[in-house]
């Protein structure tokens, strides 16, 4: 059966709706009206190997943070409603990640619940028009509402951009070796009998 969600959200400040599909074939279709994020987003569907289709509307003449963190929110609820139960799934998942001088590794754990370490540091505030720090509070949103634990770790790097899109491309292989069913498991893989919360 296929995994699939889709996701709506509006509030004062952003209209988003988000379809996400995991066992898809690397094919995104993304208008956020910031265009590093559609770039990151795009990446990030190819690396997982999963569909994704993001239309979102923001106060954008105010800035870029409520689309950014909005659109995290949404992929997050995205990620546990297709999820279901997670009975099958591997529910581990790292990927460390190599992007010309950077080097990155992402470990997860789809666990049911939330924490985020995030230790990666941006040698200059922008990427183009884009706010480095958007990227760790992307991953915020993404983790806190996916409800799992995410390690985002930069072992060395120099360039801004190549930073963030290691961050994310080995978050999308991370994410992709976590959802893949095991074919040794039986059930929810935990002793718990639930990966829900």
């Amino acid at each position: 059966m296929s995994r699939k969600a889709n996701i709506e959200r509006r509030t004062a400040e952003t209209e988003i709706q988000l379809e996400l599909e995991l066992d898809g074939t690397g094919q995104a279709q993304v208008r956020t009206g910031v265009g590093f994020l559609d770039h990151m987003l795009t990446l990030f569907a190819k690396h997982g190997a999963l569909d994704l289709r993001v239309a979102a509307r923001g106060d954008l003449h105010v800035d870029q943070h409520h689309t950014v963190e909005d659109v995290g929110i949404c992929l997050g609820q995205a990620l546990r409603q297709a999820l279901g139960d997670k009975a099958g799934i591997g529910r581990y998942g790292h990927f460390t990640l190599p992007m010309e001088e950077t080097l990155v590794t992402t470990a997860l754990d789809l666990s049911g619940r939330y924490f985020l370490v995030f230790q990666a540091e941006f040698p200059t505030p922008k990427i183009g028009e884009f706010d480095s720090e958007l990227v760790e509070d992307f991953w915020q949103a993404a983790a806190a509402n996916a409800l799992c634990n995410l390690h985002i770790l930069l072992h060395h790097g120099r360039n801004s951009h190549h930073i963030s899109e290691a961050i994310f491309k080995s978050a999308a292989r991370a994410l992709r070796m976590a959802v893949d069913p095991d074919p040794r498991a039986t059930g929810v893989p935990s002793t718990k009998g639930t990966l829900t919360g």
